[in-house]
């Protein structure tokens, strides 16, 4: 039966908001179109964007305008569009409303998610059925130019945006002559303006965003990035304290007219309870407990920091909570905040307030000053996630892993749960998480049947495994077994994938290659998830295989385990998206006799892959050729012939021995050439 053409106005894509595809497609478009006040950074990427947009939004009207039927082939590519275009748009909103300052220090991931979102334009702009729109030439040449430009699109990283960073963390970094400020405030005020912030109440704002980020944060568990967070609101409530004019500080609000100014430019507080001038403590250096100067900041599981001797005294009454949010602290670990404790012994210092006890002797001060020092280096290395952070995640570390020893399940599966993503980014976390011990740990949890303490585990030696020196620690832990079973039998489907990415990631390694391959039920594991997982299990279970496929000896177990009929059958599945992966481990078990007697037995493997030399990826028309070729040298005249009664063959390889990727092309050509002498001996024969 016929498939009809589906009007405009009957389009349903089951998200969408009221409306018709293409109307909501146009609304989207002028809304990110007609966004004001852009941001500061991610100028380039951002305004790039929206030109490109712009141009969509030119395609959806003219379409919409011509209010003819709509090809059924274009409704998943416009809805693609859509989803693209929507993502776009939540980018650049909170590019326009985050902190100026965090986005300055995540500048690298968000130019990443930019060119990821291009390039996801350019996989749409690939099924757009440009010749059955009813469009101009116009607008036809500007789509496909648009397509050119975002399939060949580069990572762009503003190189002024990373100097911009580079320079405030060095002047937040850089020590001056005894007894001097450890910051330039006028460089760093000046850092600070290139990124918007400029006035008193540009630093509240950012401050309030600040806040919210790390609210944020700490609700996802992201303890170390909430620690850098609050020293970065630390960092700019004093700057706004130091750097600005007692005019324009008092015009703030009303609770700093109350304040006074003496000769010297500072303010004071003329309390009722005391007879003489004491300087007036900025809020971010009172403990929300005591209220009274912060000694010694520590930051709790909720992000907020606290004196240690008063929050001590709260979670040590028998409180689980923090004090000023009353959010349910997941740890009690106290986390040392250095950036804090440094800007306010600067404060401290120029305020001429003592910081300890008047009777210390003199040596006493020296120490004291030569500690500020290093703390502050500390500070800056904390902020940068480096020396200062590698001692919170030391300590975190630890705390947790005594979690996994003596907890109980719950405790056992939220320690895990943190481990995971303590372990997710930074080589030096995961380095630091094995020293303290967590690996043998993990890998006892993954036999229990709690399926989130089970999935929390072994995704957290997934994520411990991607440093080298950790996959000789979790293989010596006896993992390879409990990782199988999980493999075999997890608790969720997403313990199983994630087993079988450690598998991936342990076979990196020549001699895990060995020892996995080994393993009686660990090549057939892979292969059952091969055949039972969700697409991004089945992606998991290919490249496992094809990593363990390197070593010859593997290549049979692959074979024998039932992977040959699977891989097949997976080139012609759409919905697993693993056509080139498994075209991949295809052409590794060529390298076989057993891999090429059975990939030689397939009668529908050569159909498909002349169907895939037409309309593969470049990656999959290389992959193709190399099964073709093998299996006409190893299978000869059968292929061969087979290759030969296809009419499209022929085309194709010409095709691609023309304008195909090198590979491709010299590939191409040899497979030519055989059937050319293929070609020639029939008809000798004949002759």
């Amino acid at each position: 039966m016929d498939v009809a053409l589906v009007p405009p106005l009957m389009v349903s894509t089951g998200f969408l908001p009221t409306g018709s595809l293409l109307q909501s497609s146009v609304h989207i478009c002028n809304e990110v179109c007609s966004m004001e006040k852009l941001p500061v950074l991610q100028g380039r990427n951002i305004s790039t964007m929206i030109r490109r947009i712009r141009l969509l939004a030119s395609l959806f009207e003219e379409i919409q305008e011509s209010n003819g039927p709509l090809p059924p082939s274009s409704i998943l590519c416009l809805t693609e569009l859509f989803s693209v275009i929507r993502r776009v748009k939540f980018l650049i909103q909170d590019s326009k409303d985050g902190s100026s300052l965090w986005g300055l220090m995540q500048t690298e991931l968000v130019s990443n998610q930019f060119y990821v979102l291009v390039k996801e334009l350019g996989r749409a702009l690939d099924i757009l059925p440009l010749s059955l729109l009813k469009v101009t030439a116009d607008i036809r040449e500007q789509v496909e130019l648009l397509h050119r430009q975002a399939k060949r699109v580069e990572l762009f990283i503003d190189l002024k945006e990373l100097q911009r960073r580079e320079e405030l963390l060095v002047l937040m970094g850089s020590n001056s002559e005894k007894n001097k400020a450890f910051i330039d405030l006028v460089k760093v005020r000046d850092a600070l303006s290139s990124i918007g912030l400029r006035n008193t109440v540009d630093y509240e704002e950012e401050t309030s965003k600040l806040e919210a980020e790390a609210r944020k944060q700490a609700g996802s568990g992201g303890l170390i990035v909430v620690s850098n967070i609050n020293n970065l609101i630390s960092l700019v409530s004093y700057c706004k304290t130091i750097i600005f004019t007692d005019d324009e500080f008092k015009k703030l609000s009303k609770e700093d007219m109350k304040l006074h100014c003496v000769p010297s430019g500072r303010y004071y507080d003329r309390s009722s309870s005391s007879k003489s001038l004491i300087p007036n403590v900025p809020h971010e250096f009172r403990c929300p407990i005591s209220l009274d100067l912060i000694r010694d900041p520590v930051i709790v599981a909720s992000g907020h920091t606290y004196d240690r001797n008063s929050i001590a005294q709260w979670i040590n009454s028998g409180h689980q909570t923090c004090p000023k949010s009353g959010q349910k602290l997941i740890h009690m670990a106290l986390i040392p905040n250095y950036a804090l404790k440094s800007l306010m012994q600067q404060w401290c210092e120029e305020n001429n307030v003592p910081t300890t006890k008047s009777s210390q002797s003199s040596s006493s001060d020296l120490e004291r000053s030569n500690s500020k020092r290093e703390m502050y280096a500390d500070a800056v290395d904390h902020i940068s996630v480096a020396k200062a952070a590698a001692d919170a995640v030391k300590l975190t570390a630890e705390f947790l892993v005594g979690k996994l020893a003596t907890g109980s399940p719950d405790i056992q599966r939220q320690a895990a749960y943190e481990l995971r993503l303590l372990a997710k980014t930074g080589m030096d976390n995961r380095r630091i998480i094995a020293e303290a011990g967590a690996i043998p740990f993990l890998v006892t949890l993954l036999k229990s049947h709690e399926p989130r303490i089970q999935e929390n585990a072994v995704t957290a030696l997934l994520n411990l495994s991607i440093y080298n020196n950790n996959k000789i620690l979790i293989m010596a832990a006896g993992a390879i077994d409990n990782i199988v079973n999980v493999l075999e039998s997890g608790n969720t489907m997403e313990a199983r994938e994630n087993a079988a990415a450690a598998i991936f990631s342990l076979s990196m390694i020549d001699d895990c290659k060995v020892t996995i391959g080994k393993h009686p039920r660990a090549i057939p594991a892979l292969v059952g998830l091969l055949k039972e997982g969700t697409p991004a299990g089945k992606k998991d279970a290919a490249i496992a295989l094809l990593n363990l496929a390197v070593y010859n000896a593997n290549k049979v177990s692959v074979v024998f385990a039932g992977a040959v009929p699977l891989l097949i059958e997976l080139l012609m599945d759409d919905k697993a998206g693993i056509t080139d992966d498994a075209l991949v481990v295809l052409a590794q078990l060529l390298g076989c006799s057993e891999g090429m007697e059975k990939i030689g037995k397939s009668r529908i493997l050569v159909p498909i892959l002349i169907d895939l030399l037409r309309f593969g990826s470049p990656k999959g028309k290389e992959n193709s050729i190399t099964l073709l070729l093998g299996l006409c040298k190893d299978g000869g005249e059968e292929v061969a012939r087979r290759l030969l009664m296809n009419p499209r063959s022929i085309p194709s390889l010409q095709s691609l021995a023309a304008d195909g990727s090198l590979k491709a092309r010299r590939k191409a050509d040899a497979l030519l050439r055989l059937l050319n002498r293929c070609c020639f001996q029939s008809h000798n024969q004949i002759g």
